[in-house]
């Protein structure tokens, strides 16, 4: 029981510093929200197939020009559940800089390096 409340005084001191931190410095950086998001890709395709890309347009996400170019290729269906990000050079540069030139729509990298 002791250690569940030092946990807790410990994440309450963590909320606290948090909520009085500037909003500038709130923000995770965007080389790490690319990463993180790197992550959480990779994780999910090998836990099985992603959801293709004419499903995750007819969704409601947009798609990239990467994206929508696989998606209109004369391609198979499981080269359409290909994470198209993972050759992606915007991935690459988003993870090294924090403000990477990529500038298209609906691409989730671009996306975080904005304020």
């Amino acid at each position: 029981m002791a250690d569940r409340s030092r946990d807790e005084e410990i994440f309450e001191r963590l909320a606290k510093a948090t909520e009085s931190a500037p909003q500038r410095e709130r923000r995770a950086p965007a080389r790490l929200k690319s990463r993180v998001y790197s992550a959480l890709m990779q994780r999910a395709a090998a836990d099985g197939e992603l959801r293709g890309l004419p499903e995750t347009k007819s969704a409601g996400r947009g798609l990239c020009v990467f994206e929508e170019f696989m998606r209109s290729a004369p391609a198979g269906k499981k080269l359409k559940r290909v994470n198209i990000c993972r050759v992606c050079h915007a991935r690459v540069l988003a993870e090294a800089l924090e403000n990477p030139p990529i500038y298209w729509g609906h691409c989730p990298y671009a996306e975080f390096k904005k304020p």
